[in-house]
């Protein structure tokens, strides 16, 4: 999923571990895209991912706008954002204290 968002040149991808603080997910992954179009176009190819992966009850809300769009995988929640919407709700902030890891800036 990490490789697949950096293949397709989504920015600022933040994994964070959340197991232990939260019971709907163990992982949140929050990424930007350069526009709302970039955004669609990173949550299509992540649902495409999951699909082919056997994920099954992907969830996905935001589309079509794209300003957030937020992908629900069980286990794992992708949050993609433009990035003014994403400084706007901050929600790395939100789980800050967890185990954070930036895979690129």
């Amino acid at each position: 999923m990490l490789a697949s968002l950096e293949d397709d040149k989504a920015e600022d991808i933040l994994a964070i571990d959340i197991r232990g603080k939260s019971s709907f997910a163990d992982i949140l992954i929050v990424a930007s895209g350069r526009s709302a179009r970039h955004v669609g176009a990173l949550a299509d190819h992540v649902m495409r991912k999951l699909k082919d992966a056997g994920v099954k009850d992907v969830n996905v809300e935001g589309l079509p706008h794209a300003d957030w769009v937020l992908v629900d995988a069980g286990d794992v929640v992708v949050h993609l954002f433009r990035p003014e919407v994403r400084a706007f709700y901050n929600i790395e902030k939100i789980w800050a204290g967890g185990s954070n890891h930036t895979l690129q800036s």
